[in-house]
């Protein structure tokens, strides 16, 4: 098993974590300190030596931060997370709060008075986020202030040892150009920028870059890793030697000088004393990195990482790749729904038992590496928590007259998948058919959605919720998110959501994924993955178009579908959709009880 389902965090420790950290900032002479979810790399997969959120307040989730101060403390979670946080964390202790809808810095600048010292590690927050905090400090007179060595770490007595996972070479074949080509081409970048060189820290920029693999994190083949890249002149790679084979270094060196993270901040301040300009992604990169190079007297040339746009527009070869890993994991999927539905009925069947069975499908393809994140399998209420993780403690069995929820992915070397599909257990009642419909009908419009170039996410989310809103229903996280190619299961820059400002591109993997989370009773979602389309001009037209392509293949549970809801096209789109699940997986399916029912769940509506 590629995941646990143990109980992760302990609230009951927190408050004396809580005092312990306390202690530590008293004798620093501190008043507050800022305890984020993030490592150097500001990513959002981090070892479990980083983890220091969790091991301070118990909570478990993939974003957030917490503000000790003296007399309180607070905790603030995305609204992903505003029910998990709170059996995971001592409220008494830590006081939950939205990130979005009460910010962390507006938050503090209310609690702490003229000549108050707030400490960070400048190595875990962005250039961005320490200004914001500057500035609301500044404006009640208080001071951020950068420590020498956490103070989590300096109490944080048993705290596992820095990952080494072995480094490996990702195959060209799949990658689709060579590294030499790649770092030619983000070197033209850095220089129509403006700079000499770019600090890259985010791991997934530099696995896709060298075309290397790492074993540092679960479920992302991620290498932990700094790299300055350069307009003109070879790359350096900043990686722990005793994660590489001698074939690996060798491979390296041949494009990079490969040298220990230690030598990083050397390198960063040797680029400032040689006056280099320095391009930085303040949204992405540790507040340090800028520090370090400005502070020896480098200038600071802000702008996007220049990998992660080369990276997001994915060539035809790892969409080649990315398509037949959908084929291959869409198989897994049948025999699992199958499987389910076969099952449900007889009872016994609860949330450890499903999410065990799926991954043992995809385990049986041969070719699976690793789940791409752990599965979100929730039946009942447990479905209503957005990113609900089942332990050994939360297991809740599968009821008739309930929904059940699952959201999974797997890592196979060609391809990363990401699918959600909400499943009828015994007959669902009219609310859950309709609650069900409407999201169908925002995932339909966003797979439907032809735009022009220039669209970003932003102008296309109101296109998941609208069948919602008429019912005056919504759904408090994005619609959905990029995804990488035997890498993060989360990437960006480009996604679907409110706030989405990124143009979408051809070759731009993203989720579809809207849902709908009824506290205490069900939760539904339905996701697919989709590729952005070269754009076309439709006949008749004046300007090329680009649209979606549909590329996970599932069928949607026609139980909870509510056809009279439905417009024409919609209904067209879902029997469109099930006959391409049904030819497509047909083939790959070897038992006659999983083909019989591929065929019912594909019928038209």
């Amino acid at each position: 098993m590629f995941q646990t389902f143990e109980t992760v965090g302990d609230p009951t420790a927190g408050p004396a974590r809580l005092k312990a950290l306390r202690a530590e900032l008293s004798r620093r002479g501190l008043d507050g300190f800022l305890v984020p979810l993030a490592d150097e790399h500001q990513g959002e997969y981090i070892p479990d030596s980083a983890k220091r959120l969790q091991w301070l307040t118990g909570f478990a989730g993939s974003a957030g931060i917490a503000v000790v101060l003296a007399g309180e403390a607070a905790i603030f979670v995305d609204g992903r997370y505003t029910l998990q946080v709170r059996t995971q964390v001592d409220t008494a202790a830590f006081v939950p709060h939205h990130l979005t809808d009460e910010p962390p810095h507006a938050w503090l600048k209310t609690r702490v008075g003229a000549g108050a010292r707030v400490g960070y590690d400048a190595w875990l927050h962005t250039a961005a986020e320490v200004e914001r905090f500057e500035k609301a400090l500044a404006e009640v007179g208080a001071t951020l202030v950068p420590v020498e060595g956490n103070p989590v770490d300096a109490v944080w007595a048993d705290r596992p040892e820095p990952p080494l996972g072995a480094v490996t070479v990702y195959p060209a074949a799949l990658a689709g150009e060579e590294v030499a080509d790649k770092l030619a081409r983000v070197g033209r970048a850095i220089a129509e920028a403006g700079a000499d060189a770019a600090v890259i820290t985010q791991p997934d920029s530099i696995a896709w870059a060298f075309n290397i693999r790492g074993a540092d994190v679960a479920h992302t083949p991620l290498p932990l890793s700094f790299a300055i890249l350069r307009a003109d002149g070879r790359p350096t790679l900043f990686v722990d030697g005793r994660k590489l084979s001698n074939a690996v270094r060798d491979t390296l060196a041949e494009v990079a000088d490969v040298e220990a993270p230690a030598a990083l901040e050397p390198a960063l301040a040797a680029l400032g004393a040689g006056g280099a300009r320095v391009l930085v992604d303040r949204a992405t990169a540790a507040a340090r990195v800028a520090a370090l190079v400005a502070g020896a007297g480098g200038r600071i040339v802000d702008g996007r990482d220049p990998v992660v746009l080369p990276k997001a527009r994915k060539n035809a070869a790892e969409l080649a790749g990315t398509r037949g890993a959908h084929v291959r994991d869409g198989a897994a999927m049948v025999r699992f729904l199958a499987w389910f539905d076969r099952e449900a009925p007889k009872g016994g069947l609860d949330e450890i038992a499903a999410a065990t069975a799926l991954e043992g499908f995809r385990a049986e393809t041969g070719a699976l590496r690793e789940i791409s994140f752990d599965t979100i399998s929730g039946a009942g209420p447990n479905g209503a928590i957005v990113h609900y993780r089942v332990t050994t403690e939360t297991n809740r069995a599968i009821r008739p007259g309930e929904l059940y929820l699952i959201d999974s992915g797997a890592q196979y070397e060609d391809g990363t998948t990401d699918i959600t599909r909400t499943l009828a257990v015994g007959e669902p009642t009219a609310e859950m058919r309709d609650r069900f419909t409407r999201v169908l009908q925002g995932h339909v419009r966003i797979a439907r959605a032809v735009f022009p170039k220039g669209t970003h996410g932003g102008h296309l989310d109101i296109l998941a919720r609208q069948a919602l809103w008429e019912a005056g229903l919504d759904f408090d996280h994005g619609t959905g998110h990029g995804v990488g190619v035997f890498l993060s299961v989360h990437e960006g820059p480009q996604r679907i959501s409110r706030i989405a400002n990124v143009p979408l591109e051809p070759g731009m993997i993203l989720s579809n994924e809207p849902g709908y989370y009824r506290t205490g009773a069900y939760g539904i979602r339905i996701e697919n993955l989709v590729v952005v389309g070269e754009p076309q001009t439709p006949p008749g037209g004046e300007r090329p178009m680009m649209a979606f392509e549909t590329i996970t293949f599932a069928p949607i549970d026609r139980r909870l579908i509510e056809p009279a809801l439905l417009a024409p096209v919609e209904r067209a789109w879902v029997d469109d959709y099930h006959a391409r699940v049904r030819d497509t997986l047909m083939p790959h399916l070897a038992e006659a009880d999983d083909r019989a029912w591929l065929a019912a769940a594909t019928a038209p509506l």
